[in-house]
């Protein structure tokens, strides 16, 4: 049974569905190959996504002794955080809501299996 490696970032400022869009990108990957795809990835959801990804490589050097070549990227998830309501008010004394977005990302890491 491979050990399960989490690291979790909450309300961050970015809609789910677009970070889950950068997600994809990632899903499957070796860890460094994985922050490398991050860094040269334009959306302004990959920074949160590639720190959440890094705390969980250092998660499993730190906390159970597995070196970062030999991690990958099992799982990731965005799952909606509380949207925030702000008032925008339109024309005739009508009322225009924005809706700020934001979501929670979930990376799980485990340790390559050698066959």
């Amino acid at each position: 049974m491979a050990t399960d490696i989490l690291a979790k970032a909450r309300f961050i400022p970015v809609s789910a569905q677009k970070a889950r869009l950068v997600a994809d990108l990632v899903r499957e990957k070796d860890v460094v190959d994985a922050l490398t795809v991050l860094k040269f990835t334009p959306n302004r959801a990959a920074d949160p996504i590639s720190k959440v990804v890094a705390s969980a490589m250092s998660n499993g050097e730190e906390n159970f002794g597995v070196s970062r070549d030999d991690m990958y990227v099992h799982r990731i998830f965005v799952d909606e955080a509380p949207t925030r309501k702000w008032r925008r008010f339109g024309a005739r004394g009508r009322f225009k809501p924005w809706l700020r977005r934001s979501s929670h990302i979930t990376v799980i890491l485990r340790e390559k299996e050698e066959a």
